[in-house]
Formats: C-alpha cells, structure tokens, sequence
C-alpha cells in the first residue's frame, strides 16, 4: 500500500521509538522524577467545535508513535450544533494509553481536561469519572461577566472538591491569547501541550504530528499551532507537579493509527475492488471522505447516489458488470437498501454491504453505538433472502473483514454484509502495518467463450453454486431478472423451477459454512460459565474475562466473527459449559421487571440465534446506552449471575 494512501488520516508508527526516558536533555531528568503506570484513561471534553476530537486523537496519535498501546471513544453529542456550555452539548473524545495492546476504552477516566463546567457535568452524571479523578479545567468562566455563569462555575467546583475529585484550575484562554486572536482555534492544541507534559510525551514527536494533521494548512497555522503545543507544555512543567510515564509496548514492526471507517476504506482498496457507492449517512459517512480523497490513486471511483437505494442499484450494476463492488450505509440505510439486496441474491451478484450500526430504531441515536441490526442483517428483506453475514471484532479486523468478504462474494457469487458500528467508526487503535498480499485481489474478469450448452444458471447439486457470466462474454448473452427464474435466466413460476432456485441459493450458505473453522475459545474449553459475544464486544469480554479468571471464577468466551452461517462446532463449545451468556450491545428484557417472565421474555439478537440453531438453554445480559461496553460492567454482570445460583 503506497504512502499517498496514507496520508492525511492515517498515522504510520515506526518501530522501534526511542521510548521517552531515552530522550535527552530536561526531558530525560524529568522523566526520571515520573510516576510510570501501566495505563491511564484521559478525557477531553468542550462544546463543539472547539477541537477536542482533534486534541484527542493527536494526543494518541502521539502516544501510539511512541510504542504505546491506545483506544480513543468519540464522545459526540446528538445535535449537530448544540448550545454552548449545555450538559447535552458535550462533546469530546476518550483516550486509553498503556504499555500493551489495548483493545477497548476501558472504565472510568483517570484525568479528564474540560474547556467548562457544563461540559465536565455531562461526565460526572454519566459516572464516567473515577473516583478522585484529576480535572484539569478552563478558569476563565470564574470571572465571566455574566455573573450567572462565574456562579455557575464556582458552585461547580466547589462541589467536584467536596466530593472529592482533584480541581486544578487552568488559564487556557489567557496563555492562548499570547498567541492567537481567537482561542476557539487554539485551546485544544494548548491543551494537547498540557497532556504531552503530563505524560512525558516527546516534543518532537508532537510538532510532527501538528505538521501531519495540518498538513494541507499554510505554514503560518502550523507554526502557530506548534506554538501552542509548547506554551501548553511549559506551563504545565511550570505549574503541574503531575508527571507521568507510561512505558512503550513490546511492539517491534511498523504500525498504522487509523479509525474503523479509515480502516474499512483501506481494506476496500486493498481487496481489489474498484467501485464504492454510498449515500452519506452518520456513523458511516467518513468512510466515503477518506475514499474521496484517496481511491482514484489506485484506479477506483466514489459514486455518492442521489439516495440509499441508488447508491445499492449502482453497486449492484457494477458487479454485475464484471467487478465486485461495495455499497457502504447505516442501519436507516441499510432498511432502504431491502429490495435491491434481495435482487442480488436473486439474480446471484456479488455485493459487499457495510452496515456501520448506530443506535435505533427509526432516526433513532445517530451518533451513538448500538448493536441492533444483527437479526435484520440475517433475515431482513421479503421471502427467503440468503446472505452471509459477518461482523468486525476490532479497528485492524474492518481491514480484513472487507477484503475476506469480497473474497466469498464473488466466490459464491452472492451479498456478504459486514456489520461494525459507531464505536468502531470514529475510534482509533495501531495495529501491523498491512503487507499486501497478491491473493487478496479480485481475479482477472473472465472473457472466454462461453461453452455451447453452458446455462447461467448451472447450480451445482451439492453446493449450488454456479460460474458467473458476465457481460462481453461470447456466447453468455442472457436476460438478467429479479424474478423467479430457471437455470437458463427465463421468468418461469412453475412450483419445481421455484423450489430449485431456493434450494441453490440456500445451499451456497451451507457450503461456505463447511469451510469455517471453529472459532477459538478465549479461558478453559469449560466450565461455569460461556460469554458469546461478536462484533465490537470483543475487547471488553475479553478483558472482563480475563479479571474474572484473575478472582479464581471458572469463566470462558467465544467470540462470532461469521453469523450466518455460524461455523461448524459451535454447539459442542456451547454444551461444555454449565450456562452460557450472551453479552451484546442491543436490547433484551430483564427478568427482573415485574411482568416479564420466561415466557414472555424478549432476548438479546445473538441469544435467539443460539438458542434457535444450538436448541441451549442462552441467557444474556445487555445494556442500551449509547456507549461501548465498559469491561469493568460486564465483569460485574457476571458476578452477579454467577452468584445468583437459583436464577
């Protein structure tokens, strides 16, 4: 992959950083005095518009330049443009650093940096904060002239004192007016200054950084950004006495910074395929801005549609013109999509659907993360409608989920849908650098003739595939239909013709599933208790598995990479277990509501599949809240159903 594809959204780490206590000067010897921890979650948090995103993702950006390991949570509010300094308007990002891999946001924050009170309130509500967490916040608001807001401010932190959380008030506003006339456009690189004093993070590395994400800016604004960057720093060496060091990972290879839908784009053009149309829709849109700008440098195209069902009608008519194509949307989105879907699994054309999830139902929680559309991925759409579907674990997984799923779409000659989700989308982690592999790319279009006698429709009796013809193909000319039809391409609706055309296309789902492996158990292969899980949980039930293992608890999981179909040997993991839970970001009713019981009870969508195709007795455990999952929440569920011996 060339270094142009790179640029502008993604960052590439060299292996090997000189980790800080190698540096030389006063940062060595202050780096000496500094408390080294394994790991700390930061916050930034303004109204929106004043760049706290942008802090954040440098932040770790720099970090992960450095050798650690690093999660980012966007932290974006509903509105586009909410009031200033409002509870609901807060807007900002999560950062998790550590001296691993890390493959979640973790809990609570340990230190959080707040442009003002409100902003900051939103956090408190929420308990996101840990308890004595640090708070680095703007102090401007304390001798505002309006004497309702420095009220405000100082009821306020008087408060967050009282109840105990570490308030270091920061003249943001007056250090950045030495510099800029207008600090809405250079408080957050002052406060990335801040964060790179308290962390130890190298100078350096950070005025490379500043120069990267205002790269297509004039010099002018990036040497005044780097100005900030320093007087943020200086004051923090000047007035902190906060100083941490978070030592680098084991990594030893080049690695990419990059957000999920960045990802997902890179593993579209790494996969071979040539055409992306989409119709712009929150989580999902960025992906079609960083194709944009990028894809015609190896020879695709972006076709935005005058809507969702165009954008589908578009890809479909790419594919069925020689080449796979993708057509990329959201839940709304891929509701629209319905009928075209079902044309291609109709008349047999490989498509790659990518459903960045968000939360529902209708207009629903645009910005926030919800894993509702898993049931309708499956089963979605009029009468038997047969596509595999496959969600994405982690940011480096939307890579390889895309260039895997043009693989069996064109393989199979049928829609694979790939489902991530709003926290994948805007999040950021390093992981290897991709090393192109010749065998990810899309065979030649086949021109050949055509053999006499040869039907488009030849399905194979055991697994119902049949070769594609495409168009230009001498002796392949036949009328393409979304009707019922024979195997030579003609409407036909006798009862036997129908039956035949479902039983192929049914039947590639059962010959793709002989070709997957059992996914790998992650703790003992048995015990008390199973976590399933798919999709972005992955992190999460992973680590909260790993602590209930820590306290001596005999727990597992299993993660899905592929849902429908579900790999052989699932249902044998399953019953190796005494319960198994289905941990999930989507809705299930409680039992411990009034009137619901057994019966009458709604499970999870991963837990009706299981207990549908495995016949086990699945609970599940799930939270609706427009949040990743935390590991810590997850570990106390399971606590608690495993001492609920009777339920």
């Amino acid at each position: 992959m060339s270094t142009q594809l790179l640029d502008n959204n993604v960052n590439i780490t060299p292996a090997d950083t000189p980790p800080p206590h190698q540096a030389k000067g006063h940062k060595a010897a202050r780096a000496a005095k500094a408390e080294i921890l394994d790991e700390h979650i930061v916050e930034i948090i303004s109204d929106s518009g004043e760049g706290a995103q942008r802090c954040g993702q440098s932040f770790g950006s720099i970090a992960a330049r450095m050798g650690n390991g690093i999660w980012t949570v966007e932290i974006i509010p509903a509105e586009i443009q909410p009031p200033a300094r409002s509870i609901s308007g807060a807007s900002g990002i999560r950062i998790r650093l550590a001296s691993r891999r890390v493959t979640n946001g973790g809990d609570e924050a340990d230190l959080i940096v707040a442009f003002n009170e409100q902003v900051l309130l939103k956090r408190v509500r929420d308990n996101e904060l840990k308890p004595g967490c640090t708070i680095l916040i703007e102090s401007k608001w304390r001798g505002d002239l309006d004497t309702e807001i420095a009220a405000s401010y100082a009821r306020t932190l008087d408060q967050l004192i009282a109840d105990g959380y570490k308030v270091q008030e920061v003249p943001m506003a007056q250090e950045c007016l030495r510099h800029v006339d207008d600090i809405k456009r250079g408080k957050n690189m002052f406060a990335l200054g801040l964060l790179c004093g308290i962390y130890s993070l190298d100078l350096e590395i950070a005025r490379k950084q500043i120069a990267f994400i205002f790269a297509k800016k004039s010099n002018a604004v990036i040497e005044s950004n780097i100005k900030l960057l320093e007087a943020g720093r200086e004051w923090a060496e000047a007035n902190l006495d906060m100083r941490y060091q978070i030592p680098p990972s084991d990594m030893h290879e080049p690695q990419i910074v990059v957000n999920g839908n960045v990802s997902l784009g890179l593993g579209l053009m790494a996969s071979g395929m040539e055409v992306c149309a989409m119709y712009p829709i929150t989580p999902a849109t960025s992906a079609s801005h960083y194709l944009s700008d990028v894809f015609h440098t190896v020879g695709g195209a972006v076709h935005q549609a005058e809507d969702e069902i165009a954008a589908c009608a578009f890809a479909i008519g790419a594919s069925y013109a020689g080449k796979c194509a993708a057509t990329i949307t959201s839940g709304p989105g891929y509701a629209l999509k319905q009928e075209t879907i079902g044309l291609a699994v109709m008349a047999e054309i490989p498509l790659v659907v990518i459903n960045v999830q968000r939360g529902g139902p209708s207009t629903g929680l645009p910005t926030k993360v919800e894993q509702g559309d898993l049931l309708f991925a499956c089963f979605g759409g009029h009468g038997d409608n047969p596509k595999v579907v496959m969600a994405a674990t982690d940011i480096e997984d939307c890579f390889y989920s895309v260039i895997t799923a043009r693989k069996i779409a064109e393989t199979f000659n049928t829609v694979v849908v790939v489902l991530t989700d709003a926290s994948l989308a805007s999040a950021q982690q390093p992981f290897p650098r991709p090393e192109i592999d010749i065998e990810w790319l899309a065979p030649p279009i086949n021109q050949n003739v055509v053999p006499e006698g040869a039907k488009p429709y030849d399905w194979d009796e055991t697994t119902g595939l049949a070769n594609r013809f495409i168009p230009g193909q001498p002796n392949g000319m036949h009328c393409l239909t979304g009707l019922a039809h024979d195997r030579m391409s003609r409407v036909a609706y006798e009862p036997d013709i129908n039956e035949e055309g479902m039983r192929s296309r049914s039947l590639k789902l059962a010959a793709l599933q002989k070709t997957l492996k059992t996914p790998p158990v992650f703790g003992g292969d048995e015990g008390d208790m199973l976590i399933v899980g798919w999709g972005s949980t992955k992190g999460p039930i992973e680590e909260a598995v790993e602590r209930l293992r820590g306290e001596g608890r005999n727990v597992s999981s299993l993660h899905l990479k592929f849902l429908q179909p579900m790999a052989p040997g699932i249902g044998e993991v399953l019953k190796r277990f005494k319960r198994v839970l289905t941990v999930e970001n989507n809705w299930s009713d409680s039992l411990e509501d009034e009137i619901i019981d057994v019966d009458n009870r709604r499970y999870s969508e991963l837990a009706w599949l299981l207990r549908a195709r495995y016949l086990v007795d699945v609970d599940c455990w799930t939270e609706v809240r427009g949040q990743p999952l935390k590991p810590g929440v997850i570990a106390a569920a399971v606590r608690d159903k495993l001492d609920r011996k009777g339920e």
